[in-house]
């Protein structure tokens, strides 16, 4: 079985860190990645863009950032590879036009490849 780990934390504590404790965190969390990998238990990963990024379809309508009601919980998320936001928001729409009552957050990733860092969508 697989699982997603969502990784949560106060978007303003990690965009104070300097670059010195931010490579200092990293370097112990690819401790925790290659042990992983190396069990075969580790599968892609992603890291979100800050928040200010974002934006939210709901109900057809398209808002900045992610205000999604604290009653949705997230329950998954999918990975699409756009030029543009708008050809984002275009794949959103065609899964809200199934899933009438869902609210989809559109937010730009970096993709995260074990020892290989690469930016998505850009």
């Amino acid at each position: 079985m697989l699982y997603a780990i969502l990784a949560y934390h106060v978007e303003g504590v990690v965009l104070s860190w300097s670059e010195q404790e931010r490579q200092a965190l990293m370097s112990e969390l690819n401790k925790v990645h290659d042990g992983l990998k190396e069990a075969g238990k580790l599968g892609p990963a992603a890291r979100l863009d800050p928040t200010a990024t974002a934006c939210t379809l709901r109900e057809g309508v398209v808002t900045d950032g992610p205000f999604a009601e604290t009653k949705e919980q997230l329950l998954g998320l999918y990975v699409v590879d756009c030029s543009t936001r708008e050809e984002a928001v275009a794949a959103a729409r065609d899964l809200q036009r199934v899933n009438k009552t869902a609210v989809y957050e559109i937010r730009p990733i970096s993709l995260y490849v074990p020892g290989v860092a690469v930016s998505g969508g850009e």
